[in-house]
């Protein structure tokens, strides 16, 4: 896989919005949200160009019937891939352009996580640049290289999730 950082993208949110419609048309009554999360529904922020789609449903039995429709999508299905409780569907190969984390509506930390990781970043622009231009430079040092990539990250996404959490309980929460 080639990492390549673009500047952020006005189609972004679009192509979240077309490819969450064709989701709820067969995840139906099992869905209890849908979500744009990741760097590409971070406004200003430079990101793969990969729309990331955090799916909340009820029953992921459920979700799990539905393999069929995801592959007609154009998705594999691969399971938990490494978290617990999570399902993650990716679309694209090598090209990837889309993937979908699904949690079941208990796990709050997961889907809390996500929301409140990307909520911080659209409101704090130095962690937002900050983020962006690690990502921007660590993708030119490792372009094919995402286990690098994603280690060059991993103290920073920890920091600012740390940031994250302490601000949304601390002031959001609390109406501050």
């Amino acid at each position: 896989m080639n990492i390549i950082i673009e500047p952020y993208n006005k189609q972004w949110p679009v192509d979240y919005e077309l490819e969450s419609f064709k989701i709820k048309q067969f995840v139906e009554d099992n869905l209890v949200q849908i979500y744009h999360i990741g760097s590409t529904s971070v406004p200003q922020l430079a990101a793969k160009p990969i729309i990331d789609i955090l799916l909340v449903v009820s029953d992921l039995d459920a979700l799990d019937s539905k393999q069929t429709d995801f592959e007609k999508l154009g998705y594999e299905v691969m399971g938990e891939f490494g978290m617990p409780g999570r399902r993650y569907y990716r679309k694209g190969g090598d090209n990837r352009t889309h993937q979908i984390h699904a949690f079941h509506v208990s796990n709050l930390y997961d889907i809390e996580r996500h929301l409140i990781f990307r909520d911080y970043l659209r409101k704090h622009k130095n962690d937002r640049d900050a983020y962006g231009e690690l990502k921007t430079q660590l993708a030119l040092q490792f372009p094919n290289d995402i286990d690098s990539y994603g280690d060059g990250k991993d103290d920073l996404v920890k920091a600012i999730e740390h940031r994250a959490l302490q601000w949304y309980y601390r002031d959001v929460r609390t109406g501050k």
